[in-house]
C-alpha cells in the first residue's frame, strides 16, 4: 500500500467577496464572485498534488448527479487525483457552501449538508484502497457517519477501528461547530485514529480546556494539557493542534511547538482552506516518514502558501517551494 486516501466531505465553495457584512434589514455589497471545489476531501487532495505530484492520491465520497458534482469530480481528476471512489447520489445535491469573505481574510460560512449527509460505511471499500494513510472528516459535518454506534460510539469510529484492522494508518479531522457534540462524536473516533490534526477551537471543544481569553488572545500554556489530553483519549501516534499564531503536538512522549510562518499582511488573499493546507503537510509529513517537528514545519508553510490565494487549493505549491518560503519568510517569535 501507497499514497493517501481523503474520504468525507466533497463541496463546492461559492465565494462571495464582500467589504462588510449587512445587519439585518441592511444589504451589502458583493464584490466578486469565484467558485472552488471545498470541503475536506478537494482540500487536502489538491494540496497534496501540488506538493508532490508523484505521490498516489484517492478521493472518497458522494456527490450529487449534478453541475457541481462535475465540477469536483472534473477538478480533482484534472489533478491525477483517483476518483473511481466518489459515488453519485441519485435524489441528494452536492453539497456547497456560501462563503462570505471580507477583504483581509475573515470569513463568515453558510453550508447546504446535501450528499455530505448520506455518506457513510456503503459508500467506503476499505477492500478495494491501496493507499497507505486515510484521512477522515470533516466530523460533525458527516450525519451518516456521525450517527450512534452501539459498540464503537458512532458509525465513523467502528469504520476506523475497520480501517486499522486492515492495515491502513487513520487520521481525522474536525469543523468547527456550535453546540454540545464534540465528546459525543470526536472522542470515540480518537480511539481508533493514528493522528489528529485539529484546531484550538476544536481542540478545546473535545478537551473541554479553554485555549483563549476573554479578548480572544491565545493561552499557550494551556496547549500542552489540550494536546496530551487528546492524545490520552487514545490517539496511536500524532496530535497536531494548530491556530493563526502557531502549533502544538504531543506523541506520546514529547511535546512540541511551532510558531507560524512570518508572512506579510499584505500577501494574504483569504484564509479559506488553510487549515486543510496545514493537515496536508502532516498527513504528507507522516506519509513520508518525517518526525514530528520537520512535519509541523512542512504543515505551517503548506498553510501560509494557501493564505496567498483567495480559495483553498490555489496558493500552493511543491514541497521544495513550501522550504524555500520558510527561508524567505521566517517564522514568527517563538511561542511561550
Amino acid at each position: 500500500m501507497r499514497g493517501i486516501a481523503c474520504l468525507g466531505n466533497l463541496i463546492v465553495d461559492v465565494i462571495k467577496e464582500i467589504d462588510a457584512y449587512p445587519g439585518l434589514g441592511n444589504l451589502s455589497s458583493i464584490a466578486g464572485v469565484s467558485y472552488a471545489t471545498g470541503g475536506l476531501v478537494p482540500n487536502c487532495l489538491l494540496d497534496l498534488a501540488k506538493m508532490d505530484p508523484s505521490l498516489p492520491l484517492a478521493a472518497v465520497g458522494l456527490a450529487g448527479q449534478d453541475e457541481y458534482g462535475e465540477r469536483i469530480v472534473s477538478t480533482l481528476g484534472d489533478a491525477g487525483i483517483d476518483t473511481r471512489h466518489v459515488g453519485r447520489h441519485p435524489a441528494l445535491p452536492t453539497s456547497f457552501t456560501d462563503v462570505m469573505s471580507l477583504r483581509g481574510g475573515e470569513r463568515s460560512f453558510f453550508h447546504y449538508r446535501g450528499a455530505n449527509a448520506a455518506f457513510g460505511p456503503a459508500y467506503i471499500p476499505l477492500d478495494e484502497l491501496s493507499a497507505e494513510l486515510l484521512h477522515f472528516g470533516y466530523i460533525l459535518l458527516l450525519d451518516a457517519l456521525d450517527a450512534p454506534d452501539l459498540h464503537y460510539g458512532t458509525v465513523l469510529a467502528r469504520v476506523l477501528a475497520g480501517a486499522r484492522a486492515r492495515g491502513f494508518k487513520t487520521s481525522i479531522d474536525v469543523v468547527s461547530e456550535q453546540g454540545g457534540r464534540f465528546a459525543q462524536c470526536v472522542v470515540p473516533a480518537l480511539r481508533h485514529a493514528d493522528y489528529c490534526v485539529i484546531n484550538e477551537v476544536e481542540a478545546a471543544g473535545v478537551t473541554g480546556i479553554a485555549c483563549r481569553d476573554a479578548k480572544g488572545r491565545l493561552l499557550p500554556e494551556r496547549m500542552r494539557p489540550i494536546c496530551e489530553a487528546l492524545h490520552a483519549i487514545g490517539v496511536h501516534a500524532w496530535t497536531v493542534v494548530h491556530c493563526p499564531e502557531g502549533s502544538f503536538a504531543a506523541d506520546g512522549r514529547h511535546y512540541f511547538r511551532q510558531p507560524s510562518l512570518a508572512l506579510p499582511n499584505e500577501e494574504i488573499r483569504g484564509k479559506t482552506g488553510a487549515g486543510d493546507a496545514f493537515c496536508a503537510g502532516v498527513l504528507y509529513g507522516a506519509q513520508q516518514g518525517m518526525d514530528l517537528p520537520r512535519a509541523m514545519k512542512l504543515a505551517t508553510a503548506a498553510a501560509a502558501a494557501s493564505l496567498t490565494h483567495a480559495d483553498s487549493s490555489g496558493g500552493l505549491r511543491p514541497v521544495a517551494e513550501l522550504y524555500h518560503m520558510m527561508d524567505h519568510y521566517g517564522f514568527e517569535e517563538a511561542l511561550c
